[in-house]
């Protein structure tokens, strides 16, 4: 289809910010449809400042998946992401009921709605997500599928431990993995 001279693409807007809850801060991307990044970062939410690797990190994979997109920082637009969140860090919440709009090839889409039935204060291995999604010789896919979930905490990757149980690998750091597990421990 020809585009006519003059006549311009409709830009979407990605919203974002940064929050501070508890002793954490985050950086947080939705679009008009939903959640689409979560993601520990060490700015001060309160200065309103940035850390400069978790932004690269933000902007470098909303380029791949949502190359169409302009940037507009906007704090009331994520104020039901931000309170969904606070609730579930506070161990009011166990589960979240916030639209999102993941991005991601259909193997990693399948992993994250694996992730999605771990049930809260449970953990599971990679090698039992891999068995869930008949995928028992892709364990090591499986784990770069976790790693690559945008949604830190609303899409639990937290939950998957290694196969003895050890804490292994999250993009949230292992320090923040430990603190969600023993929250969702403490409210059982």
């Amino acid at each position: 289809m020809m585009q006519t001279q003059g006549a311009r693409l409709a830009v979407k807007p990605i919203y974002w910010g940064v929050a501070r809850l508890l002793d954490s801060e985050f950086l947080i991307a939705a679009t008009d449809k939903g959640l689409i990044y979560l993601q520990y970062q060490e700015g001060d939410a309160e200065q309103d400042t940035v850390d400069e690797v978790a932004w690269s990190e933000l902007t470098n994979w909303a380029r791949k998946h949502f190359p169409d997109y302009r940037w507009t920082e906007d704090k009331a637009m994520l104020e039901p992401y931000v309170q969904q969140l606070e609730e579930y860090l506070r161990g009011l919440r166990k589960t979240f009921t916030l639209p999102l709009d993941l991005r991601g090839t259909g193997f990693q889409q399948n992993v994250w709605r694996a992730l999605h039935e771990i049930p809260h204060g449970e953990t599971v291995s990679y090698s039992q997500i891999a068995r869930k999604l008949d995928k028992t010789s892709a364990v090591r896919a499986v784990g770069t599928a976790i790693g690559a979930n945008p949604v830190l905490i609303v899409v639990p990757c937290h939950r998957v431990v290694g196969k003895n149980g050890a804490l292994t690998g999250y993009r949230g750091g292992l320090p923040n993995k430990e603190k969600l597990l023993g929250l969702e421990k403490a409210g059982l």
